[in-house]
């Protein structure tokens, strides 16, 4: 399955966000945490502040910070307002516009793309942020513990 890069920028920029919840990062900031460049992140992030995830504040000093805590934006959410989906079907325009045999798989798939869009979105608007950045939390205490640390 194909994962949104777009999707995958965004979230990690915005835990990074969380982290300094007081201060505004700039786009090139947040371009470095995310490997990227800056105009990705001001086009991704434009869906994010119209549907009120993230402020922006232009001139010095400014930058992008987020509106709400990580616990009260879910995934669906971020998914929604970029209006890309967490994971894609196939194009009906995908390699061979008038050929049959493709139109009618797609046709096949289009009602089990549904119902699995449905059944995910679901689940994505029960995982927040805050979700996200516990399970962090979490890889990273387990990277870095030590063998007397695992012993109970």
């Amino acid at each position: 399955m194909k994962r949104n890069k777009r999707l995958s920028v965004a979230l990690h920029v915005l835990l990074h966000m969380a982290e300094r919840p007081y201060a505004a990062m700039t786009s090139e900031e947040m371009a470095a945490c995310a490997g990227t460049n800056a105009v990705v992140i001001r086009r991704t992030f434009a869906g994010l502040r119209e549907a009120k995830i993230v402020s922006s504040l232009k001139g010095h000093g400014g930058g992008w910070r987020l509106v709400r805590s990580l616990s009260e934006i879910t995934l669906e959410e971020v998914q929604r307002a970029l209006d890309e989906r967490v994971v894609t079907a196939p194009s009906p325009h995908d390699e061979s516009p008038g050929c049959l045999i493709e139109k009618a798989i797609h046709l096949a798939l289009d009602d089990a793309v549904a119902e699995a869009n449905r059944v995910l979105d679901r689940r994505l608007a029960t995982i927040s942020l805050a979700d996200i950045a516990a399970d962090v939390y979490r890889l990273d205490r387990a990277v870095y513990s030590t063998p007397e640390d695992n012993k109970d």
